[in-house]
């Protein structure tokens, strides 16, 4: 069980005040009092409202062996002491300062058995109707004890349910933290990926334009150096189309095409890819409409498109 309790609301404190002034009412005593208990100090909590009753609110004392209150904590039970003056165990107690000779009191505790105070009446008297009174003062003990265990339920579940929230506040958090980590690592990866992407397309690109520069030059020379029929033939062409076939697939295609083009043909197939038509690329060129047919027909013979139903604009932009 925890070690911090609850705070006694005023709506309690405003009900155990009207049971304090019923019970000294109803034992005809002038100080009936609800005491609070926070070893060593041993306080008045709720005192009733009585002219001949000494016992203010918040007067305090130290627990001792000649406390009335202490011997109710010896015995864990009631305590009776009709007239101290006659009893040498009580005779020189704290309360007969003020003549306070008869006491009935019994403790108060919280639900898990830890105490929280007592509640007695006090006289300066021999009082044989608050004797009379013992079961109905054990009833209205019962009762703030049950005032005592419904507050600290629920000041458990209120506490239970902070606990809770924060706990979720605290998934929450990390969830969102993990979130955005994973989406810094995915753009992290996303560039390096384009990076290495990009070396790849760049290595591939050397590798191509190597092999055209430094190695298709020499097999045409060698290539004329043959005479006709020769088998030799068989094996450089054989190997001329397995280095094309190697370096098509590292080859940017598009490029490539391009490669193959006029300035004019390159501008007109990129005014294409943008979804121009015909006529607007005459107008944007100042040329006639047919100037810009004759150049699109170049460009799909270029292509390889000459004779074929496929649309231009699909084949560029599939190649790029």
């Amino acid at each position: 069980m925890p070690t911090d309790r609850p705070q006694i609301p005023k709506e309690t404190m405003a009900n155990w005040q009207q049971l304090v002034d019923l019970v000294a009412q109803l034992a005809d005593v002038p100080a009936s009092l609800i005491m609070k208990t926070d070893a060593p100090d041993h306080a008045v909590l709720i005192t009733s409202d009585h002219p001949e009753n000494p016992y203010p609110v918040g007067l305090s004392f130290q627990l001792n062996p000649k406390l009335y209150c202490q011997g109710v904590f010896q015995r864990d039970g009631e305590l009776v002491v009709e007239d101290a003056a006659c009893d040498p165990a009580w005779s020189d107690n704290d309360d007969m300062e003020h003549a306070m000779s008869f006491y009935i009191g019994l403790p108060l505790k919280w639900p898990d058995g830890s105490v929280f105070g007592t509640i007695c009446v006090l006289d300066r008297k021999r009082n044989r109707r608050a004797l009379l009174f013992r079961e109905g003062l054990a009833q209205f003990a019962r009762m703030v004890e049950s005032d005592l265990a419904l507050l600290q339920e629920v000041y458990l579940r209120r506490a239970l349910e902070e606990k809770l929230n924060e706990t979720l506040a605290q998934l929450e958090t990390r969830v969102t933290d993990r979130t955005r980590e994973l989406q810094e690592t995915n753009t992290a990866l996303r560039v390096l990926l384009s990076s290495l992407d990009d070396d790849r397309k760049g290595r591939d690109h050397e590798i191509v334009e190597q092999v055209r520069s430094m190695v298709l030059p020499y097999l045409d020379k060698a290539r004329s150096h043959l005479g006709k029929g020769e088998v030799q033939h068989v094996y450089l062409d054989l190997a001329e189309s397995n280095l094309k076939e190697i370096t098509s697939s590292m080859s940017d295609k598009l490029n490539d095409a391009f490669a193959v083009m006029t300035p004019t043909e390159i501008e007109i197939a990129q005014l294409v890819m943008f979804g121009k038509t015909t006529k607007d690329i005459a107008k944007a060129l100042s040329r006639e409409t047919s100037t810009i047919d004759f150049h699109r027909n170049n460009i799909r013979r270029k292509l390889g498109l000459e004779g074929r139903d496929q649309n231009l604009r699909t084949h560029l932009i599939a190649i790029s």
